[in-house]
């Protein structure tokens, strides 16, 4: 069966109703049609792609394997499309518009807080997004045009983007209980980490620099995480080390430190766009502010 791009659209939206809801009934309520309209909408998209995508089970309408594949794509189409919109919108006035930022956990994200802080005191009428992810999940949204813009660490390959550098490097060390005995080291080497549990991040994960730093040493992974603060509970319970970027955690207080590595192990940070792609007026006008004060001497910025 043949369908329009704006049946396709308002097909995948009813699809995501009901995967929300979990229910045909109360996603018909939500989206102010009759059940048996929604329920005829749902069949057709099952009959289109030639198994079944909801399971009906008790009072539930779960999701199977085929409808979990289609929610991710249909989320990210609606939202692509939902994105392209406000830019149609936002070609009549550059003093609106949006702005989407991507990134792991950074302190680097301050350079970009500063542009955007200098954007809404200029068009108090344009909105700033982030999203938080490692670097697959942030250099997939820019591919797929879902981020105008993110913040990469150590980027192995940007070949594809244009970038900027950012006047700052983060520094890896370890995250402790101030109780603990090596909190009361100044830094961190390699074998002070033999056999201590240590939490490690999604990013450190992929930073060979690390195992390099490692130089063999084992160590007692026991776990990952992707955003810190969640983490810093590990520490906190004394069970070990977090391995971390500095300046992510306050620990200006007594129950944790933050020691970096020796010898150090440092990422470098760039703002990356894709190439060849038309930004909007609001994502332009950000980036022109956050050259500008790249360009202007910083203070207290590590080289």
């Amino acid at each position: 069966m043949c369908y329009n791009a704006r049946m396709e659209l308002r097909e995948l939206k009813y699809f995501l109703a009901v995967a929300r809801e979990e229910s045909i009934t109360r996603a018909a309520e939500y989206l102010h049609i009759t059940q048996p309209c929604l329920t005829r909408q749902i069949q057709s998209m099952e009959a289109e792609v030639g198994q079944p995508l909801f399971l009906r089970t008790g009072r539930k309408t779960l999701l199977t394997d085929a409808g979990r594949l289609l929610r991710k794509r249909a989320e990210e189409i609606t939202e692509l499309y939902d994105k392209a919109e406000r830019e149609w919108l936002d070609l009549t006035d550059g003093a609106h518009g949006e702005v989407y930022i991507g990134g792991g956990e950074s302190y680097g994200m301050t350079f970009l807080a500063d542009a955007a802080l200098d954007l809404l005191r200029d068009y108090p009428e344009v909105k700033i997004h982030i999203y938080s992810g490692d670097i697959i999940d942030v250099t997939e949204r820019l591919d797929k045009g879902l981020i105008d813009f993110g913040l990469l660490m150590q980027p192995p390959d940007i070949t594809k983007y244009e970038s900027l550098s950012l006047p700052y490097r983060d520094r890896w060390g370890l995250l402790l209980r101030s109780d603990h005995p090596l909190a009361q080291k100044e830094f961190i080497a390699p074998e002070d980490l033999s056999g201590l549990p240590v939490m490690q991040s999604r990013q450190s994960l992929q930073k060979s620099r690390l195992n390099e730093w490692l130089n063999g040493v084992p160590v007692n992974v026991i776990g990952s995480y992707n955003l810190l603060c969640n983490a810093t509970y590990f520490a906190l319970n004394g069970a070990g080390g977090v391995l971390c970027l500095d300046k992510l955690i306050n620990t200006t207080g007594d129950a944790l430190v933050f020691r970096p590595l020796r010898p150090t192990v440092e990422a470098e940070i760039k703002v990356v766009w894709k190439k060849y792609r038309e930004l909007s007026k609001a994502a332009q006008i950000f980036l022109k502010l956050l050259t500008r004060r790249l360009s202007a001497p910083q203070r207290g910025a590590r080289p």
